[in-house]
């Protein structure tokens, strides 16, 4: 015999499945269409930290882990498993799961929009990494080959994200799209310091076949994005010259040890590899996504 179920049962099954839903259109409903623009635009960078976590640890992807997330955009290009040992391996994939949350925050309270395209190739990594030394390194620099390798191109990554929930936090109007920005970026904040932890005990290090330091790696990594940005200093490796007031940098930080604030513009001309918001590159070969980046995109057409 089938179990009863009361009219009763229905109705609390019914409210538990719908109200969050009309919850959640009703908050997306006061939320100013300034708000959603700068909520909507840190996807590109939450999805670009899910997948490069996601593969790195796990060797696979949203699609396998959280597919709904997606919207159907394309898988990216390149992500696999690294090789990394297993204390690191545990901290990124700890990583990846706070990033599938930070997709659904947003997307719980903007629209957003599906997964841009993104390359997560070795030879994306090796780009950035020639650019940052100044030559090619040879070998290519492979991001997923061990695990300080994957450690310095992760440092690629979150501190510009962090940068941008600064930036945007003071031109949001609505508490809710404050308080999201500012759980956003505590998270974020936190991901950078450890980062940043780990590759300061091996600042000595040397990074093989290169003969250059961890210490020397960041160092350019960071003067690479205050070139890219184009918008004065904003980016500190981990050591700091004694005139400049330390001589260790586990956090980057103004002289107030504040963190800096980048604007959109100033992040895709980071994320696309070649300082200009107008022309994707790098990491997304056909530009990032919601109304901000596009914007861009079309005075290029």
């Amino acid at each position: 015999m089938a179990p009863h179920i009361s009219r009763a049962s229905v109705v609390v099954l019914v409210a538990f499945l719908v109200l969050p839903l009309l919850f959640s259109d009703m908050a997306r409903a006061t939320i100013p269409e300034s708000d959603v623009d700068l909520l909507e635009f840190p996807l590109n960078l939450e999805y670009l930290e899910a997948e490069f976590f996601l593969f790195g640890s796990l060797g696979h992807g949203l699609d396998v882990v959280a597919p709904n997330l997606t919207e159907g955009g394309p898988p990216p290009i390149g992500g696999k498993l690294a090789k990394l040992d297993n204390f690191v391996k545990d901290v990124i994939f700890q990583f990846a799961l706070q990033e599938v949350g930070h997709l659904r925050a947003i997307k719980r309270t903007v629209k957003g929009f599906p997964r841009p395209l993104l390359d997560l190739s070795a030879t994306s990594f090796a780009q950035v990494m020639d650019n940052a030394i100044g030559h090619p390194l040879l070998p290519s620099f492979d991001p997923y080959a061990n695990s300080i390798n994957f450690l310095l191109a992760s440092y690629v990554i979150p501190y510009v994200g962090l940068t941008g929930y600064v930036g945007a936090n003071p031109l949001l109007q609505n508490a809710a799209s404050r308080k999201l920005v500012a759980g956003l970026l505590g998270v974020e904040s936190g991901q950078d310091a450890v980062i940043r932890a780990l590759l300061y005990e091996h600042r000595a290090s040397l990074v093989h076949p290169y003969g250059l330091s961890v210490e020397v790696f960041t160092d350019r990594i960071s003067m690479l994005r205050n070139k890219l940005g184009n918008k004065d200093l904003k980016d500190e490796g981990l050591i700091v010259p004694k005139v400049e007031g330390a001589e260790g940098n586990i956090l980057a930080g103004d002289i107030n040890s504040l963190a800096y604030p980048r604007t959109p513009e100033e992040i895709l001309r980071i994320i696309y590899g070649g300082g200009d918001e107008h022309f994707p590159g790098d990491f997304y070969s056909r530009g990032a996504s919601g109304r901000i980046a596009t914007s861009y995109l079309n005075f290029t057409t």
